[in-house]
């Protein structure tokens, strides 16, 4: 695929896997079936694996954010009415909290509601106060190009071959993986890379205790004979929960979240995976 017409992302996602793509071949299996990805975030694996002809199966995609997924779907199938209605909006600050204090009555608005508000917001983080009302700061003032219609487009024609969306829990899809699927998993980071804290804006989302469950649900998937793909914080809590249940690497890239002014720093990741390379 040419760099003219490659599909990526249509959303800035803090902690998303774009670094990933690159290196993502040397981790798949030779043959899978179905492609499972149940913290779907930005999407990054999934359109690289199927923009480039990787999955050859059905694609189940899920994330328990609600407005997330409702993003994808209407893209799926209202993908111009969508890029009408992003046309009409404008990115100022003004207009920023505006359209955040909005609250959409359909499924199609609320999506074009959650995709300016990725785009323009601070750093792509997806925050919420304990009402529930989105409260991330305005902060990106691209003008140009901002939300890349034909990219929309591209990943639209992309949803509709054998992808279906769901909103739930992670744990729910366990009936729905067999033998042979691959599961690609990356759950948002309780414990920051390589020290003692945790995540400050993740505590509430992702606790240590989902972090628990998970190794349980990539024990399940072992029982099916399923293959799956982990990425999590290089952090020695992490590297004792999951090493017993498959191989681990640790691999190298450049942290992606920061204020103005912040250093890119280059951090490690773990990859757990059940896959015999």
């Amino acid at each position: 695929m040419t760099e003219k017409n490659k599909v990526k992302p249509f959303l800035r996602w803090a902690g998303g896997k774009r670094w990933l793509t690159k290196n993502i071949k040397e981790y798949l299996p030779k043959e899978f079936n179905n492609y499972h990805e149940p913290f779907l975030g930005g999407a990054s694996i999934f359109i690289y694996l199927k923009s480039n002809n990787l999955i050859n199966g059905k694609s189940y995609l899920s994330d328990f954010n609600n407005e997330l997924i409702n993003a994808y779907k209407q893209i799926q199938s209202n993908p111009k009415i969508i890029i009408n209605e992003l046309e009409k909006l404008k990115n100022t600050k003004e207009d920023y909290y505006k359209i955040r204090s909005s609250n959409p009555k359909t499924a199609t608005l609320k999506a074009v509601r959650f995709i300016y508000l990725n785009k323009t917001s601070f750093n792509g983080i997806y925050r919420v106060n304990l009402k529930g009302k989105y409260n991330v700061p305005y902060g990106y003032k691209k003008t140009k190009n901002l939300f890349e219609f034909e990219n929309i487009m591209k990943i639209s024609t992309l949803l509709k071959d054998d992808v279906e969306f769901h909103s739930k829990d992670f744990y729910s899809i366990i009936d729905n993986i067999k033998t042979n699927d691959l599961v690609f998993l990356d759950p948002p980071y309780t414990v920051a890379h390589e020290n003692n804290g945790f995540v400050k804006y993740n505590q509430k989302i992702f606790l240590w205790e989902d972090q628990k469950r998970l190794a349980n649900f990539l024990q399940e998937i072992n029982n099916k004979k399923a293959y799956y793909i982990l990425t999590n914080a290089a952090h020695e809590s992490v590297d004792e929960l999951f090493s017993n249940l498959g191989k681990k690497y640790k691999v190298q890239r450049s942290s992606s979240v920061g204020g103005k002014g912040a250093s890119r720093k280059k951090v490690n990741e773990f990859i757990f995976t059940n896959i015999q390379l």
